[in-house]
């Protein structure tokens, strides 16, 4: 009888359904069950919408009046830490690649933003931005220094080196441009008029043209500083130039490789003869005396490019003595 009873027993146990054996843990308390909701939501939400908009989705947590902010605070700080290992590239990303096989060509290049990949930018080079070199007068030394002295030979090597610059970068600019000194001349003394022609009338938007970005610049500041002296001026050129010469001939190379892409710099000095006059705003004359003929001398710097379609040249710079 008493293994009969036994046997029930087990068979009983055995028919019990199994949630009755292991019963199911005690519910939640109310903070507890809304701190991991809203971690749930969150999760969720990162995701489906990947990591720019993931930092937005802690409304729930930071709104939460639970009893303890403990966990408020460690659902935050898991929340950065899963922001922080997610990589910006394949959370951009439809579908992971494949770990089995290298990605693609092209699965590579989606990675590159749209505008760096079909835009491309060129960088063209209008002008170096200054002057290369610029002339000043060497001191002359006597014949015995020059061939009997250390110090002689090394200045008798320095002006040689000067004169083979000199000659080299006129080869080069003949080479390309055909260049002659008389017709360079003509247009250089034309361009000395029109500059200071045009400072004279004020007008910069004209100067643009025919100045690199850097003279233009400089001239804008003079005019703007003789505008603060004088309300305006009379200058006028007596013709011809009294005087041109070329001081110096340096070329600025950019690639050794091709020795067309390079800039061509002419040192000229002009010898001239000017009458000028200055105003002040109630047409009164302040400076000058434009029935006067005065004798000035200038040292302007010429450039143009040789590889530039269509170049011509300009005024970079100027040099006081």
């Amino acid at each position: 009888m008493a293994l009969a009873r036994l046997g029930h027993a087990v068979t009983g146990r055995l028919r019990r359904p199994l949630h009755l054996l292991h019963p199911p843990p005690p519910p939640l308390t109310d903070h507890h069950a809304s701190v991991a909701h809203s971690f749930a939501l969150i999760h969720a939400n990162t995701r489906a919408r990947g990591f720019a908009s993931s930092p937005y989705n802690a409304g729930g947590v930071i709104g939460y009046r639970g009893r303890s902010p403990v966990y408020t605070v460690k659902v935050l700080e898991l929340l950065f830490q899963i922001n922080h290992t997610r990589s910006m590239s394949t959370a951009a990303q439809a579908e992971p690649p494949s770990l089995s096989k290298a990605p693609t060509p092209s699965q590579t290049s989606s990675k590159v933003p749209l505008g760096a990949r079909k835009v491309g930018m060129k960088v063209v080079m209008m002008s170096p931005g200054f002057v290369y070199e610029p002339y000043s007068i060497r001191e002359p030394i006597p014949f015995w220094k020059r061939w009997f002295t250390p110090s002689g030979w090394r200045r008798t090597k320095e002006d040689v080196i000067l004169e083979m610059k000199n000659a080299y970068a006129v080869s080069r600019l003949r080479k390309k441009t055909g260049y002659t000194k008389k017709e360079f001349y003509d247009q250089a003394f034309k361009i000395y008029k029109e500059v200071n022609t045009l400072m004279a009338h004020g007008d910069t938007s004209s100067l643009r043209k025919i100045l690199t970005e850097r003279m233009h610049s400089t001239i804008k500041n003079e005019l703007k500083k003789r505008q603060s002296m004088w309300s305006s001026v009379h200058w006028e050129l007596v013709e011809p130039a009294v005087c041109i010469r070329t001081l110096r001939a340096r070329m600025i190379g950019l690639d050794k490789n091709d020795l067309d892409k390079a800039f061509i710099q002419l040192t000229l000095e002009f010898v001239t003869k000017q009458k000028f006059e200055a105003y002040n705003t109630k047409g009164e004359v302040v400076s000058g005396d434009k029935s006067k003929e005065v004798l000035v001398k200038d040292i302007w710097v010429f450039e143009r490019s040789l590889f530039h379609p269509g170049a011509y040249w300009r005024v970079c710079g100027r040099i006081t003595l």
